[in-house]
């Protein structure tokens, strides 16, 4: 499938740079018909994606009280009761899980590349390393504070390029009993939901099931639960033990398998199908907002994640359709979303310069938004939801 070459999904610009042309890479979505694996043949710097990141976890409340419930649920299934265990976090971003699990008293340390979030987090109790993940990385940790119980990896274990780096240094780090944990965007809802704007280039792998079982089992490790959890509009929770550890595999793998068998997952006619419903969504979402737009509506965006960067390229939603982009992160407001150069405000942009319309291209968080900013519908104006259907509220 292609989709409208982009710049990096967050590489937004200051205003003193607004003159500096960003280059563009190409977004294309490529499936083996061997292994059922879908991923980006087009690899970005990992150093150009990572260094200067934006984003953070803390500063939504829904991601904050996800991982609360993920520390505690882990913890409760995996980690000693009678001692301190040890949690690494590899792309641990602002510590936000990391704090979870310190609060339940076991030692923590993350592992992320951005440099100035990983120094804050340190400053804010929680250790990291600003490093990429590797197996040499693993080696020193291991040598310096002992082999980790868990290891988690959420949403960032689709990033690398070198998935079986992160792989091997996951089996060198794991005790014996220890249980590797991560969340990805589901490929199986990607393609049942239209979610095409999940694919960016920080996003290199699209996982499913079956492919990571296989992979997984290739690298001496062992996929032995699998849950469906709702973030980023669906993804699935996956437990890795070694493989000779004595953690036996749930039913729930096999019985994912089985769906994703069902549902042609790994065929080609099934992306050929996904491509045309994109078609469709754009040409109806073009079709909205142009109506609003002709009738004198003034229209904003609500949210600016990296997959907004993939939605405004392929619906064409540049500075002729939305004035300005507001983000409750400080680290994006004041800056210009990538390539397109929209202005990113704080949200009272919403209440002083009332626009009639507000795309919400945070749309896995449009309930939270939506209550959160009542008023702004009270006061007439219309909250627009492009994904995962076509909503004006």
């Amino acid at each position: 499938m292609q989709l409208t070459p982009t710049p990096p999904a967050n590489a937004f610009v200051a205003e003193e740079k607004l003159g500096e042309a960003q280059a563009v890479f190409p977004l294309d979505l490529h499936l083996c018909r061997d292994c059922g694996h879908a991923q980006l043949p087009d690899v970005v710097d990992p150093e150009l994606l990572f260094r200067n990141y934006v984003y953070v976890s803390g500063t939504s409340p829904v991601f904050v009280e996800h991982f609360r419930r993920y520390a505690q649920d882990m913890a409760r299934r995996f980690l000693p009761g009678d001692r301190q265990a040890f949690v690494v976090d590899i792309g641990s971003n602002d510590g936000t899980l990391l704090k979870a699990f310190a609060a339940l008293k076991h030692r923590v340390l993350g592992v992320d590349p951005a440099t100035a979030i990983a120094r804050q987090a340190s400053e804010a109790g929680v250790p990291t390393l600003d490093r990429f993940f590797d197996p040499a990385l693993a080696r020193e940790i291991k040598a310096a504070r002992g082999s980790a119980d868990l290891i988690a990896a959420n949403n960032v274990f689709a990033h690398a390029d070198d998935l079986a780096g992160i792989a091997e240094g996951v089996r060198a780090l794991l005790a014996p009993e220890g249980v590797f944990a991560f969340e990805v965007s589901y490929l199986g809802d990607v393609i049942k939901h239209l979610l095409f704007d999940t694919v960016y280039h920080e996003h290199l792998a699209y996982h499913a099931v079956a492919p990571l079982r296989r992979f997984l089992a290739a690298h001496g490790l062992r996929l032995v639960d699998v849950a469906r959890v709702d973030t980023h509009g669906g993804s699935i929770r996956g437990i890795a033990a070694l493989d000779r550890s004595a953690h036996e595999t749930a039913p729930s793998v096999a019985a994912i398998v089985a769906e994703e068998q069902a549902a042609g997952l790994g065929e080609p006619e099934t992306f050929r199908a996904f491509a045309q419903a994109v078609a469709r969504r754009r040409d109806e979402f073009l079709d909205l907002v142009r109506g609003l737009k002709n009738r004198g509506r003034r229209i904003a965006g609500y949210g600016a994640p990296a997959k907004a960067t993939t939605l405004m390229y392929h619906f064409g939603v540049g500075r002729d359709v939305v004035e300005f982009v507001v983000d409750d992160s400080p680290w994006k407001q004041g800056l210009y979303t990538p390539g397109l150069h929209v202005p990113v405000l704080a949200a009272d942009a919403l209440y002083e310069r009332k626009p009639d319309e507000a795309v919400i291209l945070a749309w896995n968080f449009a309930k939270p938004i939506m209550a959160k900013h009542a008023r702004f519908r009270d006061a007439g104006g219309h909250f627009i939801v492009p994904l995962p259907s076509l909503e004006r509220h």
